[in-house]
């Protein structure tokens, strides 16, 4: 390329097509599934599990086309990663790209006809008899059909836009919060929208803070061999486990639901129904706990102490006053466990404070997961900006010829 060339406008593309995506996603929440009373299902009130539900679903009354939204996917995601986290360990053969995307696309398909199933008992159709079982089987298919249109979609973006599918996930959020400003007056906000603001701040210094350990590399020897250091995010998995605990609480839900259907007289079946969810105590311990095993869990994985302990190893780096090996994989296994203990009880305090002071009667249960979705919104927006950034300045750069 010459410098009278024009570079591509990258960033403009990026945009235009992630604005395509985030289009055709909205149309999409907006077409009814076949033969859905819609009458019957457009007064839902956004209470906890609504905005739970739409933070990783599709649309707040749960009858398009996006119903089920992303959670079949994020779902798989979760096992997926945790059967190669574990199938990797200690073997030089490892599971290809390839593998691991037909493996999750099948658990995805799995996870959706279950949820399906589960959600067209629940909707009201227009017809009866024996056409009901006809639109039950349509509206299931479209489910499915949604949810493997979703995944397309957020791949798509993820090779040409911006965001990848956590711009899908922006979407949900931001459409709940908006929703749940307008239906509630001022007074009724102040004390939600003060935690969130402080859940926001806390989200911000998570996300920005690092813990910073001092290295030893052997092909740095200028003055800048001793500021070298590996750096680890105070939040290292980001906001992905609320997130995925959000789609990974609604698993003993749905299975509860089906335990139910086979057993509509067990007391104990129905204590759990009733219970397990984010309004009473049992439903948030349950998310506290699926909160906790989520974020030291993906931090463990994604950031790998043992890997990185291993490159270490090859290639002659190392911690200060460490040795290689067995020394550095158990360090770094300590510091990682005790910022993923530290990410998730920071995160736990942020949102188990609205959901134990709706207990108390402080905050209205329709406001319970208001500053989780602050949270995860500002988690977001701060992922989206820097890859905007990261854009941004590639565009900068001058060709070399």
């Amino acid at each position: 390329m010459t410098q009278t060339e024009e570079k591509t406008p990258i960033l403009k593309y990026k945009l235009a097509y992630a604005m395509i995506i985030i289009l055709v996603y909205l149309i999409g929440r907006r077409i009814p599934l076949c033969g859905v009373d819609v009458s019957a299902h457009r007064a839902v009130s956004g209470d906890a599990e609504t905005l739970l539900i739409q933070a990783v679903g599709g649309d707040v009354n749960r009858y398009s086309l996006f119903t089920l939204g992303m959670s079949p996917y994020m779902l798989s995601m979760i096992l997926i990663q945790i059967l190669t986290a574990f199938r990797n360990t200690g073997k030089k053969v490892r599971l290809s790209p390839g593998k691991m995307n037909r493996m999750q696309i099948a658990l995805t398909i799995v996870f959706a006809i279950y949820q399906a199933v589960m959600r067209v008992q629940q909707l009201k159709f227009k017809a009866d008899g024996a056409m009901l079982l006809l639109v039950r089987t349509a509206a299931v298919t479209e489910m499915i059909a949604g949810v493997m249109l979703i995944m397309w979609l957020s791949g798509r973006n993820r090779k040409y836009g911006l965001g990848g599918h956590t711009v899908l996930i922006y979407i949900n959020i931001l459409d709940g919060i908006l929703k749940t400003l307008i239906r509630h007056s001022i007074a009724s906000l102040f004390l939600p929208l003060t935690v969130a603001i402080a859940v926001m701040a806390v989200t911000l210094i998570m996300e920005g803070g690092e813990k910073r350990i001092p290295m030893q590399r052997i092909s740095i020897y200028n003055i800048y061999a001793d500021k070298n250091y590996l750096a680890i995010k105070l939040n290292p998995v980001g906001i992905m486990p609320v997130m995925f605990s959000t789609a990974f609480f609604m698993l003993p839900q749905m299975a509860f639901a089906g335990l139910h259907l086979i057993f509509p007289e067990n007391e104990t079946i129905i204590w759990w129904q009733e219970n397990l969810i984010l309004t009473e105590l049992p439903g948030i311990r349950v998310y506290i706990v699926i909160l906790y095993l989520l974020t030291v869990g993906f931090a463990m994985i994604m950031i790998s102490p043992v890997g990185i302990a291993e490159q270490f190893l090859k290639g002659g780096d190392s911690i200060m006053n460490l040795h290689a090996g067995r020394d550095t994989r158990r360090y770094l296994t300590r510091q990682v466990l005790g910022i993923g203990f530290f990410s998730a009880t920071v995160m736990s305090i942020c949102l188990g404070i609205p959901m134990l002071l709706q207990l108390k009667g402080g905050i209205d249960r329709e406001l319970v997961m208001f500053p989780a979705s602050v949270m995860m919104m500002t988690s977001l927006w701060y992922s989206i900006d820097q890859e905007f950034k990261a854009v941004k300045s590639f565009e900068t750069y001058k060709p070399f010829i």
